[in-house]
């Protein structure tokens, strides 16, 4: 990670309640309790979390859908789609820009089969 991603966190939000006196306060997924955000932040919105001024610099929300499950269909970086539960998502950055330095691959896990046939191609490789 580059130094620019120590200066912030991405965070979840579990829940946006509203305290004493009106003022809304969010809960995220590591615990956290945040005061005074945007109105436009909602429950499993990812928030981007200034950690030297302890402010919210910016957010990313879900579309959501009236009648729909709770079932996110995901593109990767390769093109591969597939299927999850909302609660496995997590935001990190908007579009195809992300807001964390990412590691080698983009992130990308191989499937099963990818992986044996790059272990075989570099077994061929190794004899020749």
């Amino acid at each position: 990670m580059g130094f620019s991603s120590l200066q912030f966190k991405l965070c979840k939000v579990r829940s946006v309640q509203f305290g004493q006196k009106g003022i809304p306060y969010i809960n995220t997924y590591d615990g956290r309790t945040i005061r005074y955000l945007d109105p436009l932040i909602k429950a499993n919105d990812t928030i981007k979390l200034d950690l030297e001024a302890q402010k919210i610099t910016d957010f990313m929300s879900r579309e959501k859908h009236k009648g729909s499950f709770e079932t996110i269909h995901v593109q990767d970086a390769t093109g591969h789609e597939f299927a999850t539960r909302m609660g496995n998502i997590f935001t990190i950055g908007k579009g195809s820009k992300p807001w964390v330095s990412l590691p080698k691959g983009k992130g990308i896990k191989l499937s099963i089969i990818e992986e044996a046939k790059k272990r075989h191609a570099a077994q061929v490789g190794a004899a020749a």
